[in-house]
C-alpha cells in the first residue's frame, strides 16, 4: 500500500488516506509499512508516521511474544 501510495503520488492520481495506511500498520502491517517507508522514502517526514509506526512494531512484537509465552506456560 504504501509503494502504491507512492507512485500515485508521483502520478497525481488519487492517494490513500494516511488514517488507512495508519489502519493497516495497527492491524498487523507495521514491520512491512516500516520497511517499505524506510526504502523507498515514503511518509518519512509525518512524525504519525516516523514515530506511530515504530511503537506499533514495537507494541505488536511484545503482544506476540506475550502470546507465545502464555501458550508455552511462561510464569
Amino acid at each position: 500500500m504504501t509503494a502504491a501510495d507512492k507512485r500515485a503520488a508521483r502520478r497525481g492520481l488519487r492517494r490513500r488516506r494516511e488514517r488507512t495506511l495508519l489502519f493497516v500498520a495497527v492491524i498487523g502491517g507495521s514491520v512491512a509499512m516500516w520497511m517499505t517507508m524506510r526504502l523507498i522514502r515514503h511518509k518519512t517526514q509525518h512524525a504519525a508516521f516516523m514515530v506511530g509506526i515504530p511503537v506499533m512494531v514495537i507494541l505488536q512484537i511484545a503482544a506476540v511474544l506475550f502470546v507465545w509465552w502464555q501458550r508455552k506456560g511462561g510464569v
